[in-house]
């Protein structure tokens, strides 16, 4: 369990690494990286998030919590 635990922590680490790149590349360049709309789609997370009242608070801490060292 622990080489999944840190080969998740990794991959997760490696992401939030890659996350600014992509909103910082899409906003200088107007392109997108790896045919992804990063900008549009954290835009749409959040309005999922913001629908959903008090079940997409929970939803939101939930998902938080993993980006949280301990």
């Amino acid at each position: 369990m622990n080489y999944f635990k840190d080969f998740f922590g990794g991959l997760v680490g490696i992401m939030l690494a890659v996350l600014p790149v992509a909103i910082l590349w899409q906003v200088l360049t107007g392109g997108l990286m790896f045919d992804m709309n990063v900008i549009k789609n954290l835009g749409d997370l959040i309005a999922l998030f913001g629908e959903g009242g008090f079940v997409g608070l929970i939803a939101l801490v939930i998902v938080m919590s993993f980006f949280i060292k301990k």
